[in-house]
């Protein structure tokens, strides 16, 4: 029967067809917490036993001093307006190593933790993106990271002491024309052909695109399709995708034009090949890597997902939780501060509330590469939701500072980083495509309990296997069902918490809609099946649940790690409150979009209904967010401890320095501003006046003292210089792009007609 019924869903197409490329992607890296949240029964005593790691002494002397040195370096305005990184600055980020964090020291590198990498391109990345790109790029996917990995002894030994010393300057031709999110299907073609001295070569053919430091790299790694009609490499007539090691200079190689990337314009360009001849020698990993240049991505990918562009973008929310905050505390209108009025607290305590999940998932994802995993699905949601969070919570940000923030110049704080959102969307993976293809595609697959098993059985025609792992499937849906049943009944109660106290009820309403959505699941793939790799708008909805359900654990493994602190506990709740809306609302689009004869009727009708009766979550309350707003609207030990991790400019720089010395001075005044403004209300001050204004007539009359008449003094004067924006002359607005004679206005539509 079991043999029959095999043949039939073989024959009915019933299971997703797998391709050869989707194969390697499905089959790399590991299952993580996310299988948990696929088997319906999280174990959260099991989950909060996973790592989550902190910095070694090195590793945090680097990040306080070699980083924090490199960020006070770094005039933002200025180089994105010369659009170069000023040598001193380059020389100082080869001497200290920053090229060469992931590179093991036997080769020169710092072998430093994915936490540290993480950390330091945090922290980086919001000062400056185009001195950020140098460091992400030297210390993510490219040719340090696949050489130190796949490459022969001889290419250890020759490329990584040149790049963990800045000698060669990577970038990765991966991206072209007809090949972004589809990376398999790339048109660069490699020739392995004879020459006339019968060494064996390559001959590459090639057009790239938005290859990042392209502009300022002299060693190219590139992906191609490598063909060897002669079998000289031994790996058949068509090995398949290989990357290549070229030099800058190569014959043939045309590298060093600009694209001009939105918000900061960081060295990316496209990179040409015609005829270029390189040795065979230049395949990472030699002949044995020809071919295996898909499997390599896909294996670096599954975790490296979690690292660069995640760290970017907490990094980001983290400068903007530092700024906003402060920024909604001295800039005052209606004679109080713009953070109490409530339509600015609510934006305030998005970013705080968010910020803090997003920081516990950088931490907690890096921390389990560090120990071994490689996760694909978490690292995709990482990337997917950590940039797309940033970029709203960059909106919020641009909210909050109104005309502060659109008005470019050296004091403009936001703009940039706003501007620039959009890049990290699209980069490594497209968002669209990561959320409707990749997370839940690779998920359902991979994560669930008896999916790929029943898969693999079919493929080998194995009637034992597929017996086993079916009928072991259809228990797990029946328990699912039954599970997810209880659990509505009792709103979660019965799924139990490893912890007790006012955070218990996240774990039960976790374990609530871990339940639904292994049902869910359950019954996408039964009744939908091999038609899921089409329904981008449902699987969509499916990574959301997925990927929410991780950040709200995030919040709560980083909460348990720092010592349950009940002062951060209104960021706990926003966060968790958050998720479990967005959780809700991907079931509710699941159910009213599930189109499947009777199960896609009922939901659609009664589910739907019973879905919205008794939900997992609504609305968060006023009272959430202004709880979490204030959590950072003091310079506090709570809000230094919560922007740890991100520069501290000096109090004399400009933007963020300024803003900082009139947030601490504000603090500082404000138990005496408190008592100016309730004697105002009593009567016994001049009304209608700041608290600086009546400070002589409050010192006369005993309320505040002679100290404190200076303090808030100086707290006027710094708050109304921090909300000043630039203003520029008439021969400083119309300046040569990079100040220094370069391109004019007048030159640039020559120059876009030469490029067209």
């Amino acid at each position: 029967m079991f043999a029959a019924l095999m043949r039939f869903m073989k024959a009915k197409k019933m299971l997703p067809r797998i391709s050869d490329t989707e194969r390697l992607a499905l089959e790399a890296g590991t299952v993580w917490v996310d299988g948990e949240f696929f088997s319906g029964n999280p174990d959260f005593r099991k989950m909060l036993a996973e790592p989550y790691s902190t910095l070694n002494k090195e590793e945090q002397d680097f990040l306080d001093g070699p980083t924090e040195e490199l960020c006070k370096m770094l005039d933002r305005y200025t180089i994105s307006r010369t659009r170069r990184v000023p040598e001193h600055v380059l020389d100082y980020m080869k001497k200290q190593g920053f090229f060469g964090l992931l590179i093991p020291k036997e080769y020169g590198g710092k072998g430093y933790s994915v936490l540290l990498r993480s950390s330091v391109m945090a922290k980086l990345s919001p000062v400056s993106t185009i001195v950020g790109t140098y460091v992400v790029i030297a210390n993510s996917l490219g040719a340090a990271e696949l050489i130190n990995h796949y490459g022969t002894d001889v290419q250890k030994k020759h490329y990584l002491p040149k790049l963990a010393t800045g000698e060669y300057i990577p970038c990765f031709g991966l991206t072209e024309p007809t090949a972004g999110s589809d990376a398999a299907s790339i048109k660069a073609e490699g020739l392995v052909f004879k020459d006339a001295q019968g060494k064996v070569q390559v001959k590459l053919n090639f057009r790239k695109r938005y290859i990042t430091l392209a502009p300022v790299a002299n060693l190219i790694s590139v992906a191609c399709q490598l063909k060897d009609p002669d079998n000289l490499l031994g790996k058949g007539a068509a090995p398949g995708i290989t990357v290549m090691l070229v030099h800058k200079g190569a014959p043939g190689l045309h590298i060093g034009d600009h694209h001009e990337p939105i918000g900061e314009p960081f060295p990316n360009g496209p990179i040409i090949g015609k005829d270029v001849v390189v040795s065979a020698d230049q395949i990472v990993g030699g002949a044995e890597g020809a071919g295996q240049g898909w499997r390599m991505l896909m294996e670096q990918l599954a975790g490296g997902r979690a690292i660069s562009l995640p760290a970017g973008a907490v990094g980001g929310a983290k400068s903007l939780l530092a700024v906003t905050g402060a920024y909604s505390m001295v800039r005052q209108q209606f004679g109080l501060p713009i953070g109490r009025m409530e339509g600015v607290e609510e934006k305030v305590g998005k970013i705080a509330g968010l910020t803090y999940a997003l920081e516990g998932a950088r931490v907690f994802g890096c921390s389990a590469i560090d120990n071994g995993q490689q996760p694909p699905v978490i690292s995709a949601i990482l990337k997917a939701y950590t940039t797309e969070t940033v970029r709203e919570l960059a909106r919020e940000s641009m909210d909050v500072f109104a005309g502060a923030g659109v008005m470019l110049g050296p004091n403009n704080i936001i703009g940039k980083g706003y501007a620039g959102a959009p890049v990290a969307i699209t980069v490594e993976g497209a968002n669209i495509m990561t959320r409707t293809f990749m997370i839940f595609g690779q998920g359902a697959t991979r994560c669930h309990p008896y999916a790929q098993n029943v898969l693999k059985a079919i493929e080998k025609e194995d009637t034992a296997a597929f017996r086993r792992n079916l009928l072991g499937w259809i228990g797990h849906f029946l328990m699912t069902i039954g599970r997810t049943f209880v659990r509505t009944l009792t709103r979660g109660l019965t799924a139990g918490s490893p912890v007790g106290g006012p955070t218990a009820t996240y774990y039960r309403r976790l374990g609530w809609a871990a339940s639904r959505y292994a049902m869910l699941t359950n019954l996408a793939m039964f009744f939908i099946a091999g038609k899921l790799k089409a329904k981008g708008k449902l699987t969509g909805r499916y990574a959301d649940a997925l990927a929410w359900q991780f950040l709200a654990f995030s919040a709560l493994r980083r909460f348990e790690a720092e010592g349950r602190r009940a002062e951060d506990l209104p960021l706990v709740r926003y966060a968790c409150d958050h998720a479990l809306r967005e959780i809700q609302l991907a079931f509710e689009g699941i159910y009213a979009n599930f189109r499947a004869p009777l199960v896609g009727a009922w939901m659609r009708t009664g589910g739907s209904w019973l879905l919205r009766l008794n939900p997992l979550a609504g609305p968060l309350t006023d009272t959430v967010s202004h709880e979490a707003a204030l959590c950072i609207d003091h310079f506090d030990d709570q809000y230094k401890r919560l922007v740890d991790g991100v520069f501290h400019a000096p109090e004399t720089y400009p933007g963020v320095g300024r803003l900082m010395r009139a947030f601490r001075l504000v603090t500082e005044a404000h138990a005496a501003a408190e008592r100016i403004i309730f004697a105002q209300r009593k009567k016994q001050l001049t009304r209608g006046l700041l608290p600086a204004e009546v400070a002589e007539e409050a010192l006369a009359k005993g309320i505040i003292t002679a100290a404190e008449v200076h303090l808030l003094k100086e707290a006027l004067a710094a708050r109304l210089e921090a909300i000043e924006v630039d203003v520029f002359t008439p021969e400083q607005f119309y300046a040569t792009v990079n100040g220094h004679g370069g391109l004019t206005l007048e030159d640039v539509p020559t120059k876009l007609a030469v490029n067209a």
